[in-house]
């Protein structure tokens, strides 16, 4: 059998995901058992499509240790980014060259200006992944990752034209955001992480007491200006594997920390224009035409509601590996979701 499943989060998954969020504790997955349990609420709902709107649905995706039975890593997909009631917040940056020919001195500033979407993109977020799991032959950062970008084939329709992933900054050990600390602190009087964790509920405060127009990143402390656009240790192999798919620099950062983001037009990322909808002819064990090494999911009306394991699959002849198939109770003729990782 499978040594490891990703199924859609439940909300008795509740203990396990808040100790998961210490790993992390970002606005997306927060270490707060008030904000996970709302988190579990609205997966549980949008996987059952209890949120009618499909634009308010956020999907979370844990990954399982079978024979720990435990969770060990996580991922989430946010439907939409940025609504009326919750706009996509961040700061345009720009560089602005001046020169004086009086003096003949020139300069080329990077000029912050902040922006706000009502209409946003569809996130890729929330990925977390133990580290002592970090270096398995399965490739489990992969597969936790890998595998939204198939559910968002699978359900085109819900999501965006555009994806996006905020990538976390260089940050201090105890968290501490030098752009915040330089420039958000003196507008709101909040510590980075009051903010973070308030951001995720209203957003109002931001265009409240932030200043329009924009800010020349010059005038700030030097530690503060090196974070900008930068990408931190921890999410590096994040960058790689993004700007491998077909992910670029979006000129853009998180208000807050000053992390970058990454966009992609979504049918032009290579993941999802891998990942099919097929059905199962066969099942078999591995045989010589069967060697596609794939990430198959499977999709039910009851909970989990969504599973998928690493399996072989050969799409010629439309055979599934005889362990996946039991696993997630496959039959021939049952539809599956397949991104080849080969």
């Amino acid at each position: 059998m499978p040594a490891f499943e990703i199924r859609g989060a439940l909300t008795s998954d509740e203990d396990e995901l808040l100790e998961l969020a210490h790993h992390l504790n970002t606005v997306n997955l927060p270490y707060s058992r008030e904000a996970i349990a709302h988190l579990l609420d609205l997966a549980h709902k949008s996987f059952t499509s209890e949120v009618k709107d499909s634009k308010r649905r956020e999907y979370v995706f844990v990954l399982i240790d079978r024979e720990q039975k435990r969770i060990v890593g996580t991922s989430m997909i946010i439907a939409q980014l940025g609504r009326r009631d919750a706009p996509y917040i961040y700061l345009d940056v720009i560089d602005e060259e001046r020169y004086s020919a009086t003096l003949d001195r020139h300069f080329k500033h990077t000029v912050l200006s902040i922006g706000y979407s009502y209409n946003g993109p569809t996130e890729i977020g929330g990925l977390v992944l133990l580290p002592e799991y970090r270096r398995f032959p399965e490739r489990l950062g992969q597969f936790i990752s890998y595998v939204r970008f198939l559910f968002i084939k699978l359900h085109r329709d819900a999501f965006r034209d555009e994806l996006l992933a905020e990538l976390l900054p260089p940050l201090e050990a105890d968290g501490t955001s030098h752009l915040w600390d330089a420039l958000g602190r003196h507008f709101t009087d909040l510590s980075y992480a009051e903010a973070d964790v308030l951001s995720k509920q209203n957003k109002e405060f931001i265009r409240g007491l932030f200043p329009e127009g924009t800010i020349y990143a010059s005038l700030l402390p030097q530690h503060a200006q090196e974070v900008i656009g930068k990408v931190g240790t921890q999410t590096r192999g994040v960058e790689k594997m993004l700007r491998r798919i077909g992910f670029r620099y979006a000129e853009r950062v998180d208000p807050f920390d000053g992390g970058p983001h990454f966009t992609a037009p979504t049918d032009e990322v290579s993941l999802v224009q891998r990942a099919t909808k097929s059905t199962v002819k066969a099942i078999g064990q591995e045989s010589h035409r069967a060697k596609n090494r794939s990430i198959v999911a499977m999709e039910s009306e009851g909970p989990p509601y969504f599973c998928a394991v690493l399996a072989h699959w050969d799409p010629e002849s439309g055979t599934l590996e005889a362990e996946a198939a039991a696993h997630l109770g496959a039959t021939v003729g049952s539809e599956i979701g397949v991104l080849s990782l080969d």
